[in-house]
């Protein structure tokens, strides 16, 4: 015969765990909201200048490599081709950016700012900084840079 005691302690059916059982779930959570207020802020502050924030990646990294290629911005960006088929096309077309062929490498295509797409891209930049750095003014250097260590490692561990 089974007493109280024993029954209690049997074994019965297992809760399956949810996201937010999990200790760390809260801080994952602040991370994504984060992200998610930053591509809203940052778009709002784009938007007099004609541009979202995948057309600022896109130009800014750009300016940042001038020449880089198609392939090289997609990898950068963590975004597919079909992304990059969508996005420099319209950006073309808008005489922001050129799209040109390799010399030594017909089959690659290097990307180069026109000058308008340097103006544009001056102004965005200046945008960003002055966003960035009013998000960021929260933290000391040192806890600004403990958090970006903290990111770099978890992104280190996720890409392998």
């Amino acid at each position: 015969m089974v007493n109280k005691k024993q029954e209690a302690a049997a074994p019965g059916p297992v809760a399956p765990v949810r996201p937010w059982d999990l200790p760390r779930f809260r801080n994952w959570l602040a991370v994504a909201r984060v992200h998610q207020l930053w591509k809203k802020v940052f778009g709002e502050a784009l938007a007099p200048l004609g541009i979202q924030v995948a057309h600022y990646d896109v130009l800014a990294n750009i300016a940042h490599v001038p020449g880089l290629t198609q392939q090289a911005l997609a990898e950068k960006l963590l975004v597919g081709r079909s992304a990059m088929s969508m996005l420099l096309p319209e950006l073309e077309r808008r005489g922001l950016i050129e799209r040109r062929a390799d010399e030594s490498d017909r089959r690659l295509r290097r990307l180069w700012l026109t000058p308008d797409g340097q103006a544009l891209t001056e102004r965005a930049m200046a945008i960003h900084v002055e966003r960035l750095e009013a998000m960021m003014t929260v933290l000391s250097d040192a806890e600004c840079d403990a958090v970006g260590e903290m990111m770099r490692r978890i992104a280190a561990s996720m890409a392998r």
